[in-house]
Parts: structure tokens; sequence; C-alpha cells
């Protein structure tokens, strides 16, 4: 598998940015909150501009609704408090508009829970990425069970599906679960690697499948993180929820999974107390 270095990241966010800069500048008008843009104006703007254009056109937008800021160009026409996000409008349409800033970040002191490591040794050394890894490590773990405290069962990962007024939108996994009233649930779960930002924009997307796939289960988002300590990683659990245009966080778990023998009368004891 190729290695992509820092030079070869820092050309492709310079060639990305040049390219979402130019397509705004054509639509942004001051006191424009909101415009659509189509796929193919990647392409025009890429040959006006002499840059060679991206091998996954998607990439450039996945990277700027998922993983990197946008220029600083197009932040500072925001007003205080709102930034702009780049969402699904239909087939191979975008829209960009602003709403108001939103960050679901891991809290600095949370208490770390250890749970028994299920992950079978194979699994764990052959993972391919930090996505694939960390949605393993949630599957082989129940972590999804544990954390909402349902019995869960992953139905697909990696769902496609087209969705009325957004488009071909992917959820990374899929739960479906119950609990101990027969309420039933399906629970789409985004994975992110420690560089990563959680997509709030997906947690919407997340919800309009569920709306069309699921109408009769009631949806419950959660979003799971790698976040690097001295330790090691840990595994950071939110469960989110869309009020109006915001995202908030219903509850949030850190977990570690350590060997079994790690797990002490002191964990074991604290673990007693907090119920």
């Amino acid at each position: 598998m190729a290695v992509e270095r820092s030079s070869d990241k820092s050309k492709k966010t310079n060639r990305y940015s040049d390219i979402i800069e130019r397509i705004f500048t054509k639509h942004y008008r001051s006191g424009v909150s909101t415009f659509q843009f189509e796929r193919i104006e990647i392409e025009t703007v890429a040959a006006e501009l002499n840059i060679p254009l991206p091998k996954n056109i998607g990439d450039l937008l996945y990277s700027f609704r998922f993983r990197v800021s946008l220029p600083v160009s197009i932040t500072n026409t925001a007003p205080e408090g709102y930034e702009w996000v780049i969402n699904l409008a239909g087939r191979s349409n975008y829209r960009m508009a602003l709403q108001k800033w939103n960050r679901i970040l891991p809290s600095a002191n949370h208490y770390c829970i250890k749970i028994p490591d299920a992950t079978p040794e194979i699994v764990a050394a052959h993972s391919l990425n930090d996505e694939q890894a960390l949605l393993a490590k949630v599957r082989y773990n129940r972590l999804i069970d544990i954390f909402l405290r349902v019995t869960a069962y992953s139905l697909q990962n990696h769902l496609r599906t087209s969705v009325p007024d957004i488009g071909q939108i992917e959820t990374d996994e899929i739960y479906v679960g119950v609990n101990n009233m027969g309420q039933q649930f399906a629970i789409p779960v985004q994975a992110k690697g420690g560089n990563d930002q959680i997509g709030i924009v997906q947690v919407a997307q997340d919800l309009a499948l569920c709306r069309k796939a699921f109408p009769l289960l009631t949806p419950r988002p959660v979003a799971v993180q790698f976040v690097p300590d001295i330790v090691g990683n840990k595994i950071v659990m939110f469960e989110l929820v869309q009020i109006d245009d915001e995202v908030k966080v219903i509850d949030e778990k850190h977990y570690r999974l350590v060997p079994a023998g790690d797990i002490t009368p002191a964990d074991h004891k604290l673990a007693a107390a907090s119920k």
C-alpha cells in the first residue's frame, strides 16, 4: 500500500483549497447565506486554474466536509458564531450554507472505563486503517450494547442509499437494537480516527437515512473516535441528537480496551460505585 508523504498531502490540500475558493467566489455575494453548485463545476474550475483534476473528485468535497477546514478566505465571510458547511443537495449537487458553529470534542478530564479487550488478535493485526480498526473494536467488544444499554446487532458496513433532496449517502456502519421493553432502534455509527473531525452534517444524513430505511425504528446516532493519550488509544463514544440545526451530545463515555488482568479490584469497586 502506497504511503502518502506529508508534502503530497500539503500539495493536495492546496490544490483542493484553490478549487473550492474559486467555486465559492463564483457564487458568494455579501448577505448570501446559502447557494448550490454542481459537481461538474469542480472540473470546470480545475481547467480554469490549470490544476490537475483530482483522481477522486469526491475526495475534495469529502475532505472539506469531514477532515479539514475550509480556506480562510471563505471562513472569514461567516458572521461570528457561524460557519460554512457543505451539504449534499441531490445527485451531483451540493449546497454551501451558513450554520451555527458546532464542534463535538472529547471532554479533556472524562473518566476512562476499562473494558476487557475481546478483539481477535488476527483482526487487530491486519486492520487496514484507523476507521476500520475502530469499527472492528466497537463490534467485537459490544461497545454499542454497553454504551446505549441495548442489545445491538451490526446490520451492515458502509451502507449506501439515496435519500430524497440529499442524494447518495453512506453510513460507516448501522446497527439495529432492542431494549428491555421491546423498543427497537436504528443506530447509525460514524467512526473517526484521531485527526478527523466528527461530521456534524453526517449526523443529519444518518437521521435522514433512518427516516427513509427504518421508519418504524427509533434513531440513535452514535459517533466513535480514537483519541490518543499517554497510555495509548482510547475510544470515545457520543450519542447525538439533532435539535433544529444544531447537534447536541446526549451522552459521552470514554473506554479503554485492556487485557482482563489489567482490570484491578479498585477498578471493579469504582465501576460498582458509579452505578
